[in-house]
C-alpha cells in the first residue's frame, strides 16, 4: 500500500511542477526568476531568524528581568537590582519603559536596534550609560509610580532635562553606585562629559 502511495506522489510531483510553471509563464514569471527571488529573501530571513533564536528574541518581549541579562554587559545591573530596595515592587520594564503599549514595545524596539548594533559592532559604552531618551522615560515612571509623594515637589520634572532628576538623590534605588548609574559623576561625566542630568 505505502508503495503505491510513494509511486503516485512521484509522478504527481512533475505534473505539480508543470502546473506552476505554466501558472507563473502566464503572469510572466520564470522559474529562474523565483529561485533568484528565493535566494534573495531566503538569505536574509535565514540569518535574520537563526540570530533571533540565537539571541533568545521571544524573551525580550517578556517582563521577565532575566531577559535583560542575556547579554552579558547587564549582569551588574541585573545582580544589583536584586539587592536594591525596588526589587520587590518593581521590575526592569517598570522603570526603564512607558507603561502604554505601543510607547513600551516601539521602545524596546528602539533599545534592542541599539543594543543590537553595539554588540555587533562592538563599539558600546562599558558600563552601559542610559540615552536622554531613556532617562526620561526613566523620570516619568518615578513620578508617575510616587505621584502622590511628589506632585507638588517636581513640576515640570518630566521632560525639562535642566530639573534635578529623582535618581539624583535616591541613586540606589534602582541600582546603586556600585554600578556607575544614577548620580552626577557617572558614565560620560566621569570621562570629562557633560555633568548629570544634561549628558544622561
Amino acid at each position: 500500500m505505502s508503495g503505491t502511495g510513494t509511486r503516485k506522489r512521484v509522478k504527481t510531483l512533475p505534473a505539480l511542477s508543470q502546473w506552476i510553471d505554466a501558472r507563473l509563464a502566464s503572469l510572466g514569471v520564470t522559474s529562474r526568476t523565483v529561485v533568484v527571488f528565493g535566494i534573495v529573501i531566503g538569505i536574509p530571513l535565514g540569518i535574520g531568524g537563526f540570530t533571533f533564536e540565537y539571541a533568545e528574541g521571544l524573551s525580550y518581549l517578556s517582563a521577565d528581568p532575566k531577559a535583560c541579562v542575556n547579554c552579558h554587559i547587564m549582569q551588574p545591573q541585573y545582580d544589583s537590582w536584586l539587592k536594591a530596595s525596588h526589587h520587590d515592587v518593581a521590575v526592569c520594564v517598570d522603570c526603564h519603559l512607558p507603561h502604554d503599549f505601543i510607547g513600551k514595545y516601539s521602545a524596546k524596539a528602539e533599545n534592542g536596534y541599539y543594543h543590537s548594533r553595539g554588540f555587533t559592532f562592538q563599539n558600546f559604552h562599558e558600563p552601559i550609560v542610559i540615552r536622554d531618551k531613556n532617562s526620561r522615560i526613566l523620570q516619568e515612571n518615578c513620578l508617575a509610580c510616587h505621584e502622590q509623594m511628589v506632585y507638588d515637589l517636581v513640576p515640570g520634572a518630566t521632560f525639562d532635562l535642566e530639573v534635578v532628576r529623582c535618581v539624583h538623590c535616591h541613586l540606589s534605588v534602582g541600582h546603586g553606585e556600585r554600578v556607575g548609574l544614577g548620580g552626577p559623576d557617572r558614565g560620560a561625566a566621569a570621562e570629562g562629559g557633560d555633568q548629570w542630568p544634561k549628558g544622561s
